[in-house]
């Protein structure tokens, strides 16, 4: 217990060890990780949460490096989770998105964390939404969440980003991508990165027209299934209390664009902190925090109590003598009734 109390009064005081060795834990589900995480909440911040999503080779990594110095010359304590997927032979994973991001690493100021999938879909990993606690106990004022990069079915970022950014360059397929409702009703900010190569523009117009045509009601909560936050349509204002999605074209070799990026996440947050819309999404993620908690206890409280019956159900099963569906039910009873 001493040994906790001091990790966490470091984590209070934002020392960057105590923080990477919580985010160690967490990551591999230390059997001290709930206790920790209860302490946490009541000393969080009020860090903002960027996610980062997008085709493979969008040039996100490049474009998070630049924000983080734009964020840097602001003084604000920049913390980055970068999502690496993880190899299905191996278990290992690259953490290559660290390696376009060193020239950070002797900066106080700023700290990245790569975090492998390990096998979980989404574009997250199992374990981000917790790491997520740590970074706001120790108080940065803005983190960004980097997705793998699947593209198409990143929705899990949505439930822990305050705004997010979705990153698309043209000669990747994007004018395709852009029909898929996933990539649509996730953004809050769309990135047309790469803008100096050929078809850029056609991207943004494709984007802009996609956006024109796809309509939401006004005050659905981005949480209630994937749908978005707001009524999505073309230009880079609110109105009439709905969030419209700004698209923005950067070049973020160059830098170019960012600036831009940057203040249309300050009016987003805005808008989330003066609507009822904003309100909505809050205390929705903390309902699907809240699932996601109550799921994941009840699926080892399952396997803790009940693995013998667990695995007599699955020779029942294997055997034909049962279904899946049928035994899953009978097992929840027996958990239920204890």
């Amino acid at each position: 217990m001493a040994e906790l109390s001091n990790l966490l009064a470091g984590i209070r005081r934002a020392d960057i060890r105590s923080v990477a060795r919580a985010c160690r834990l967490i990551d591999e589900r230390d059997e001290r990780t709930p206790e920790l995480l209860k302490d946490l909440f009541s000393h969080e911040g009020h860090a903002y949460v960027i996610g980062v999503t997008g085709t493979p080779g969008a040039g996100k990594s490049t474009l998070v490096d630049g924000l983080i110095r734009l964020y840097r010359d602001q003084d604000k304590r920049v913390a980055v989770l970068a999502i690496d997927p993880t190899s299905p032979y191996s278990g290992g994973a690259i953490l290559g998105d660290r390696i376009r991001m060193q020239q950070h690493f002797t900066d106080e100021g700023v700290f990245i964390r790569s975090i492998a999938t390990r096998g979980h879909l989404g574009g997250l990993s199992r374990s981000t939404g917790d790491v997520l606690h740590v970074l706001h106990a120790a108080k940065f004022d803005v983190v960004i969440l980097e997705t793998v990069g699947v593209g198409q079915d990143e929705l899990e970022v949505t439930q822990l980003a305050d705004t997010t950014l979705v990153v698309m360059a043209p000669g990747l397929g994007d004018d395709i991508q852009a029909i898929k409702a996933g990539i649509l009703e996730v953004a809050d900010v769309f990135a047309v990165n790469k803008a100096d190569r050929v078809g850029a523009d056609a991207t943004a117009q494709d984007l802009e027209q996609m956006l024109s045509l796809r309509r939401i009601p006004s005050g659905v909560s981005k949480m209630q299934g994937h749908s978005a936050v707001s009524t999505l349509r073309k230009g880079p204002e609110t109105e009439a209390g709905e969030w419209v999605p700004p698209i923005i074209k950067t070049i973020a070799t160059r830098k170019e664009g960012l600036a831009e990026l940057v203040d249309a996440f300050a009016k987003h947050r805005e808008f989330l902190m003066t609507t009822e819309t904003g309100q909505a999404i809050r205390e929705a993620r903390r309902m699907a925090e809240l699932r996601a908690i109550l799921v994941q206890a009840l699926v080892d409280e399952v396997d803790t109590r009940f693995a013998a019956r667990v695995s007599e159900r699955l020779r029942d099963i294997v055997e034909g003598r049962s279904d899946p569906y049928s035994s899953a039910e009978a097992l929840v009873r027996e958990a239920i009734r204890g």
